[in-house]
């Protein structure tokens, strides 16, 4: 008989995602600084939580984007937690409110931690898992933005590796299992980068986005 699992389970579960978030928090806010203000970034941060969109938005504006083209590309990337919200659905609890309370504990580390496959996700380790992960990345923003001076080039620190290493180790796996999600991956790979040179900062990874539409009907 398989143990029922709490919170701290999901806690314990977090804390290695938790280190992670706090060295990428940094170098978002080392990032984020000159674009828009400390300030700023650390709104974004708490009220956000969204790594990817957070650098997407910033990476276009850095880069002379629009603000539009910024928001979308944002929007873009955390489209993606509307499949996975529907797919953890079911393991929640309570009224619509309080559903809606707990679904904001998924992110992308924690919800891959409380699959349990089949379809099937554990809400403790869910929500457990988020409860670290969260002030480490506030913390992280803080830190990078109020020594953004200090601290210099992220790049130097190694700092920019550990976002996408992240992401690489969550879906790597998954990936390797499904010629679907291999083939969507290369070829929106292919588009961004055959799209860079020509169009506006941002442009080309909302266009490459669609190669998600080659798994869609595998879905």
């Amino acid at each position: 008989m398989q143990t029922e699992t709490t919170y701290a389970d999901g806690i314990r579960a977090g804390v290695p995602f938790a280190v992670a978030a706090l060295l990428v928090g940094i170098s978002f806010g080392v990032v984020a600084q000159p674009v828009m203000g400390a300030g700023a970034a650390i709104a974004m941060s708490v009220f956000v939580f969204a790594g990817a969109a957070q650098f997407g938005s910033t990476a276009v504006l850095a880069s002379g984007g629009s603000v539009l083209t910024a928001i979308l590309a944002g929007v873009m990337l955390n489209a993606r937690f509307l499949p996975m919200g529907i797919a953890v659905a079911r393991a929640l609890r309570g009224g619509p409110l309080a559903r809606a309370l707990q679904g904001q504990a998924i992110v992308d580390a924690s919800w891959a931690a409380a699959h349990l496959g089949g379809g099937r996700f554990d809400r403790k380790i869910l929500i457990g898992a988020t409860i670290p992960q969260y002030p480490a990345w506030v913390l992280g923003t803080v830190i990078g933005a109020l020594g953004a001076n200090k601290l210099g080039d992220p790049k130097a620190l190694g700092l920019d590796a550990v976002f996408p290493a992240f992401f690489l180790g969550l879906l790597l796996e998954e990936a390797l299992a499904s010629r679907v999600a291999r083939v969507v991956a290369v070829t929106g790979a292919l588009i961004a980068l055959a799209l860079t040179p020509f169009l506006p900062a941002g442009l080309p990874i909302l266009i490459a986005s669609a190669a998600a539409l080659l798994g869609w009907r595998r879905a």
